[in-house]
């Protein structure tokens, strides 16, 4: 399964790097997938590493501030997150699975989320 952490609630302009721990799976074979949902809005993709970890891929909204990593040696995924923004407010989600897509459907795995809060 996936758990993420790193969650918080920042200034507009800060930092955080948000963690996914993976378990229970091939975790050098997934690729992984990082999704985004804030209160009324739909369920949104924001970023996407290849299991090859050579390919990374960002929605436009956070080209540029956002960077998808993996460390295959301690089955962890990380998004950087910085010049965060009020828009950014939302849960995030880490999923894993065969391919890197942008379709949250297409994943095998899903962690349970963290709240991140982007206020002055």
């Amino acid at each position: 399964h996936l758990v993420e952490s790193g969650g918080g609630t920042v200034q507009p302009g800060m930092s955080l790097t948000l963690s996914c721990a993976a378990s229970g799976f091939d975790f050098s074979d997934s690729a992984i997938g990082w999704f985004r949902q804030a209160p009324g809005k739909v369920y949104e993709w924001v970023s996407a590493i290849a299991y090859s970890g050579t390919s990374q891929f960002y929605a436009d909204s956070v080209k540029g501030r956002f960077t998808i990593s993996r460390d295959v040696a301690k089955n962890m995924a990380y998004l950087q997150m910085s010049d965060l923004k009020p828009e950014d407010t939302a849960i995030y989600y880490c999923h894993a699975g065969r391919m890197a897509s942008t379709d949250p459907t297409l994943y095998d795995y899903k962690g349970l989320g963290t709240q991140v809060t982007v206020s002055s």
